[in-house]
């Protein structure tokens, strides 16, 4: 297959749309349902057999702030206080008119999505994520980013909007003037071509392009590529063949509490409900407060690049909540252990060292790597996960317009039919792993792709 390329126009399309959208993620499908209530005719298309991309790979969590389910939780949370989280996780890298735009316009998706489109949402209302100052995650039941994906698809099936997979886009028309459309690759090497009115890019990052993360993101080139090998990184190519401006190309989303070897994402619940991280000699490393994306860095500088995550059964009940939890335990990813001298002879730490790291835990106050804690101590029946440090997504990309998600030229004004959102836009996480405010992923890809399909300001 070609790589990603801007050809010249055409005079003839085999196919004419309204609305072209390349990417079945959440993102690409939300925009679809907007596009689609907007009176739009609507084609997605995908690359793969079945719809998945990173959605299907995370836990499935929007933030939101002042939704109908925080109210119903007693929270009381607003716009404002989302988007000054957002802005102090990524230490004033962002837009500030997109960090707002998206702290805004969250709560009306997820009840868009809930009331119009029948996803049964509920507020994570058990455990606080890091750098939230309010309790503000809500999902789908199982936790589970898949069933996030399956439920989009269903809709967009239920409404006959076009969704045709195995169609990868390779090139796109253009000219000086506007994206006139793309030329899709499939499985048996032929080729189609579509015309659109308008074209929006959901098809995430480049994660799984590497020399695109070498180029850069060289600090988390040897931690494990977690997201979805399909992330190549087309909507960033194409734009700097276009003149399209980007920004923070060197952000991401890393995790550090993968298991290892079995590749399941441990809930950071484990972390921030009460557990610590040590290495392979049971010593803590680092102020696992901060958040799961810098573990990854952190766990990676450890001797063979793991850790163990250790907790207990009071912070294991909540975290069953999540499928992914659930199946690390099924698969015998997760220890349990009645004293600490068992635990330490499961996970091969050497005798009395990590009985000795937690008992130098204070009951409360700041401990010496900073964090902060309120009197919980961890007590049997123990639990410990031996975790690595990945890369999930990529979190810079091509600038758009915070109201519209029209990108932006490189020498000013806009792209009247070329759109991005998720991943192929710019997110809010800065500019390094830092700067990633829980659930800032599918947090750009829902809103983002809400304003993208309407493709005027939202309400």
């Amino acid at each position: 297959m070609a790589g990603p390329e801007i050809k010249a126009p055409l005079d003839e399309y085999d196919l004419d749309v309204e609305t072209l959208i390349i990417g079945a993620g959440a993102c690409g499908m939300i925009a679809a349902l907007a596009a689609h209530e907007a009176g739009q005719e609507v084609l997605v298309i995908e690359a793969d057999a079945l719809p998945s991309g990173s959605t299907a790979l995370s836990a499935g969590l929007i933030p939101a702030a002042g939704t109908r389910f925080q109210r119903e939780a007693g929270i009381d949370d607003t716009p404002g206080l989302f988007a000054g989280d957002i802005h102090n996780k990524a230490h004033g890298e962002n837009d500030p008119d997109l960090e707002t735009a998206l702290a805004v316009q969250a709560a009306h998706v997820i009840e868009w999505l809930s009331d119009v489109h029948q996803l049964p949402f509920s507020l994570v209302s058990d455990f606080d994520y890091p750098g939230h100052s309010r309790r503000r995650m809500h999902g789908l039941p199982t936790r589970s980013g898949s069933e996030l994906v399956d439920a989009l698809r269903t809709r967009l099936e239920a409404l006959d909007i076009p969704l045709i997979c195995d169609r990868r886009a390779d090139w796109l028309y253009a000219d000086d003037a506007r994206v006139h459309g793309a030329r899709l690759h499939l499985p048996d090497g032929s080729h189609e071509t579509v015309s659109a009115g308008r074209i929006i890019l959901a098809c995430n990052g480049f994660g799984g392009n590497r020399a695109m993360v070498t180029q850069h993101m060289p600090d988390i080139d040897n931690g494990v590529w977690f997201g979805h090998d399909g992330n190549q990184g087309e909507a960033v190519i194409w734009g700097e063949e276009l003149g399209a401006a980007t920004r923070n190309l060197s952000a991401y989303q890393g995790h550090g509490n993968v298991a290892h070897p079995h590749g399941i994402l441990i809930t950071w619940a484990v972390i921030t409900g009460g557990g610590v991280q040590v290495n392979t000699d049971g010593a803590r490393f680092w102020n696992e407060a901060q958040g799961y994306s810098e573990a990854a860095r952190a766990v990676l500088s450890q001797p063979g690049g793991v850790a163990w995550s250790i907790f207990d059964e009071r912070i294991a009940q909540p975290a069953r909540q999540f499928a992914d939890f659930k199946n690390a335990e099924g698969q015998g990813a997760i220890l349990t252990a009645q004293t600490m001298s068992e635990l330490e002879k499961l996970c091969q730490i050497p005798n009395g060292s990590l009985a000795a790291t937690l008992d130098a835990i204070p009951t409360a106050g700041e401990d010496a790597f900073g964090r902060v804690w309120n009197g919980e101590t961890l007590k049997p029946p123990y639990h410990a996960v031996k975790v690595t440090g990945a890369l999930f997504h990529t979190q810079g990309g091509l600038e758009v317009d915070p109201l519209t998600a029209q990108v932006r030229r490189k020498n000013g004004g806009y792209f009247d039919s070329l759109y991005a959102a998720g991943g192929a836009a710019c997110g809010v996480s800065g500019a390094g792993d830092s700067g990633y405010l829980s659930g800032n992923g599918l947090l750009a890809a829902s809103v983002l792709g809400c304003i993208a399909g309407k493709g005027v300001a939202a309400d």
